[in-house]
């Protein structure tokens, strides 16, 4: 604990022993937890299956990504947007920040995105599913869909990939919803989720964390409005209102479409 090495002769005694003491319990609690791995492997599966038999998925999302500085200061990056996935090939979606306005769609053929502040527009073939669509959006644009790993239908297995500590907490409240509250660990990452209880196991709220970044930056992901089968509104798959666009390459969209300030560059790492 880094309160450890701070000075202590002015603390009183008694405030210091219940610090450590809710530490110890705290640490304690969290080691039982391990009793209930089965349990939240059942959760986590529950809410996979439920997710990916839905044809039809709209919500509407909050987005916090987490920054390091080179100074160590950690900042907060925030946006909303929603998203409409009709199952197996069609996704249309939004970011807005306060750095960046992007709306997507992808029609099974072609994926778009148009910057709306900058009025461009990308546009590259990329026929496939949507599983394929969410690859194609990280390595090709750098640019993930959010919550997209709560949305592929084999969204069990990829988060269960490497996760070596698996502890169920129990209930916690998102949005005025009751949900179960699970925690995982990898072996560079840590990940939470928040799975509605119920007959519709929808997850509520994801965050991830690194562990090989200095730092440990966040990046989480809080969903409202969800909406299945007949409840979601019908979209167009295609971007009209981008015909006017400048349009650029793919390279240039990753900066182009950048949730950083423009001043802001990407480090080397640590």
């Amino acid at each position: 604990m880094g309160m450890l090495n701070r000075p202590v002769a002015n603390r009183p005694l008694g405030a210091m022993t219940r610090v450590l003491l809710a530490s110890v319990v705290c640490a304690g609690a969290l080691s039982a937890a391990r009793a209930g791995d089965d349990d939240a492997k059942k959760l986590l599966k529950g809410m996979s299956d439920y997710v990916s038999s839905q044809n039809a998925i709209s919500f509407n999302y909050d987005a916090d990504l987490e920054v390091v500085t080179k100074d160590d200061q950690k900042l907060s990056l925030l946006s909303s947007g929603d998203i409409v996935l009709n199952r197996p090939d069609k996704v249309r979606f939004s970011r807005t920040g306060g750095f960046t306005d992007i709306e997507g769609a992808f029609d099974g053929k072609t994926l778009t995105l148009f910057g709306k502040n900058a009025n461009i527009i990308v546009q590259a073939d990329a026929p496939g599913t949507f599983d394929q669509l969410v690859d194609a959006l990280q390595e090709k644009f750098r640019r993930p869909l959010p919550a997209a790993d709560l949305l592929l239908t084999n969204s069990y297995d990829e988060l269960m990939s490497d996760v070596t500590d698996i502890k169920d907490l129990g209930s916690g409240v998102v949005g005025g919803v009751e949900c179960d509250h699970l925690a995982f660990r990898k072996k560079e990452v840590d990940f939470q989720i928040w799975i509605a209880q119920g007959s519709k196991p929808y997850p509520c709220r994801f965050s991830i964390a690194s562990r090989s970044v200095a730092g440990g930056p966040q990046y989480s992901v809080q969903t409202r409005d969800w909406k299945t089968g007949d409840q979601v509104a019908k979209v167009d798959f295609t971007i009209k209102e981008a015909a006017n666009a400048s349009k650029v390459e793919s390279a240039e969209a990753r900066d182009k479409f950048s949730d950083l300030p423009a001043n802001f560059k990407l480090g080397d790492g640590k």
